[in-house]
């Protein structure tokens, strides 16, 4: 090896120490992936969150992880489509049931990151559990929904009030006016006595 490929060597060492740690400090679920989107290694949250052992991921494509859990169809997209073309993904919203876990809406952010020799890109995915805030979402629309509905009917029924009101004060300023005619009438008459 050259004194070059050496640095290079030594140097994507200290990057990929960086990265490690970075990874297994987040609290959010991550996975490293090497080219072939087979899992170089994943964070302890991930296999907190997800349920599995390292045993069964490091080493694994990642569509075999969890006995085919990961066989999504909108990740496939994403990894073998869309990561090809782009250098990263942010904010790739995946729905899925997972046999241990449950229903879960994630969130999914991912980089290529390229080794020292450029030709190998590791791949880091991040994952959020956003279901929570979906249902939270859902939650604030549907009473926005209910409250648009109950201002559209109290404000039908002020509608209502106020055109009750109108006409009270026409009836009420018409009789003001028929009781200012009757005054000048009676001050006429008393004129006249």
């Amino acid at each position: 090896m050259t004194n070059t490929q050496l640095d290079a060597e030594k140097l994507w060492q200290i990057a990929w120490t960086y990265i490690q740690t970075v990874v297994n400090t987040a609290r959010e679920p991550f996975v490293i992936l090497d080219k072939n989107l087979r899992v170089i290694s994943a964070n302890k949250t991930f296999y907190t969150f997800f349920e599995v052992l390292e045993s069964d991921t490091e080493g694994q494509l990642v569509y075999s992880l969890g006995d085919g859990q990961w066989d999504i169809p909108k990740l496939r997209i994403l990894l073998e489509d869309i990561l090809p073309k782009n250098s990263f993904f942010e904010g790739f919203r995946v729905e899925h049931d997972f046999p241990h876990i449950g229903h879960r809406t994630l969130s999914l952010n991912g980089r290529r990151i390229y080794t020292h020799e450029a030709t190998e890109p590791i791949i880091l995915v991040a994952m959020e559990d956003i279901g929570q805030q979906v249902q939270l979402e859902i939650k604030v629309k549907a009473y926005a929904k209910e409250l648009t509905r109950e201002v559209a009917i109290r404000t039908a029924e002020l509608e209502v009030r106020v055109k009750e009101l109108e006409r009270l004060n026409t009836i009420m300023l018409d009789r003001e006016l028929r009781m200012i005619e009757l005054k000048a009438e009676l001050k006429q008459l008393k004129k006249r006595q």
